[in-house]
């Protein structure tokens, strides 16, 4: 069969501060820089989902783009937009939200809604220049 790629991209504003508990306040500063700002700071993330698998015959889609879509929504934007994600939301409790680890919880989430026959990865983009790609 034919596979196809499918994207939806979608964006989410959230807060963060990169800190490392077990550090103290200078390795913090030094590793982290700016990022380690004890007030947070934000970032507009641009986030593309691809779905991939085989088209198929009777609707001619690889996945309803509605579908993804509504779980986007459902299960990343309403959670993530307009959150401090180092207070907010528990995945960020004990793991640093850098854009690496965004990255692997978002495709965690999606990943336990969408059918295992499709392929999917999550591309996350914490500025215009810097990105993140999970799984490689």
């Amino acid at each position: 069969m034919t596979r196809v790629s499918v994207f939806r991209k979608e964006h989410f504003n959230a807060a963060h501060r990169l800190h490392n508990p077990e550090w103290d306040s200078e390795t913090n500063i030094r590793v982290f820089g700016k990022c380690n700002n004890p007030n947070y700071h934000g970032h507009n993330y641009e986030l593309h989902v691809k779905v991939s698998g085989e088209i198929d015959p009777k609707t001619g889609f690889v996945f309803d783009l509605k579908v993804l879509s509504d779980l986007i929504h459902e299960h990343i934007l309403e959670v993530f937009d307009h959150k401090n994600l180092n207070l907010d939301l528990p995945y960020f409790k004990t793991l640093n939200p850098t854009a690496e680890n965004i990255c692997v919880v978002i495709y965690d989430i999606l990943r336990a809604e969408i059918d295992h026959r499709f392929d999917l990865k999550i591309r996350l983009f914490e500025t215009e220049r810097n990105y993140v790609e999970y799984p490689e």
